[in-house]
């Protein structure tokens, strides 16, 4: 299986850099409302954000997409 993966916009991101910039760029707040899940409404931490979406995929899910369409130079819609 080749190493490069030139068409995966997260590829060589952790999901733990994808947690904190969107942190900060949107606060928890900004990311509950843009994601209705309780590890960002509820004392949100990035330790408990990471636990929660290692264990749930569809949660991860958004979570990369939302990363994608906020910093993605790729993203047609004109993002970051």
């Amino acid at each position: 299986m080749p190493d490069s993966q030139p068409n995966n916009p997260l590829h060589g991101i952790t999901l733990a850099t994808i947690v904190e910039e969107l942190e900060a760029h949107y606060g928890w707040d900004g990311l509950a409302e843009r994601i209705d899940i309780n590890c960002f409404k509820s004392d949100p931490s990035l330790k408990s954000s990471l636990k929660f979406l290692r264990k749930t995929p569809w949660a991860r899910s958004k979570v990369e997409a939302l990363y994608i369409a906020t910093f993605s130079k790729q993203n047609p819609w004109g993002g970051h």
